[in-house]
């Protein structure tokens, strides 16, 4: 299929309902569709992945399309390049914290580009950034994972948390969270890291987006017995 293609099935499947939800509650802007997660999910299992496509209908601007392109790319093809331009274009919060982060912490170059990206003056893109460390944490063997390097971005959270902006602030959180879930040699580091940094807010507009304690979030799972377990990928 082509990205003209796509669009234009796209635009049959959009509900103008939902399109105001994501615009009202989510950032998002035009253009767009509002097509579902539901609808885009069978489209992508007749796709499944293409490289170009995904480029392509990144580029168009499109959330719909964006937010799919995220679904059928090709992390392992992705370059620091395709990378750097799918975060600087993330036009609202959940292409940032979702679908960037998904595709960079699938492939190769990952770790390079979260670490660049939380150094970044724009907090979209820093978002984006500690979305793909808690990305990487969950789906990464331990032994692949540098722990002296977490306990230093743990730290840096600590200190740096409660004055960043909003959605770096979420991200962060979910950082603390992620390594306390998935890296069992850290738990203990990101439980007290947590307690130490108290109750955290973040204002992500009239949406459902819950900013959990880190605290009670991991001993939920520790409750499980999951502590340690990860993830195939961190695509939904």
């Amino acid at each position: 299929m082509t990205a003209k293609e796509v669009l234009k099935e796209m635009e049959a499947l959009g509900k103008a309902s939902y399109k105001k939800l994501l615009m009202k509650n989510y950032g998002v802007k035009e253009p767009c569709f509002g097509v579902s997660i539901g609808d885009m999910k069978k489209m992508q299992k007749r796709i499944k992945k293409d490289y170009q496509l995904a480029l392509d209908l990144y580029d168009t601007g499109n959330y719909d399309a964006m937010y799919f392109a995220g679904l059928i790319a090709d992390d392992e093809r992705m370059t620091r390049k395709d990378l750097q331009r799918w975060a600087d274009n993330a036009q609202a919060g959940s292409l940032s914290g979702a679908t960037v982060p998904w595709v960079a912490a699938g492939g190769p170059h990952g770790h390079v580009m979260a670490l660049k990206w939380i150094e970044s003056a724009k907090p979209i893109v820093a978002g984006a950034g500690w979305a793909t460390l808690s990305g990487l944490v969950a789906i990464k063997d331990d032994t692949e994972l540098d722990l002296v390097e977490l306990k230093s971005l743990i730290q840096r959270v600590q200190k740096t948390i409660h004055k960043s902006p909003d959605v770096v602030r979420y991200q962060m959180n979910f950082f603390i969270i992620a390594v306390g879930c998935y890296v069992k040699p850290l738990t203990d580091l990101a439980l007290k890291t947590g307690e130490k940094i108290g109750p955290v807010s973040a204002d992500l507009g009239s949406n459902s987006c819950e900013v959990f304690s880190s605290p009670d979030y991991i001993r939920k799972v520790q409750k499980r017995g999951t502590i340690g377990k990860k993830r195939k990928t961190i695509k939904c």
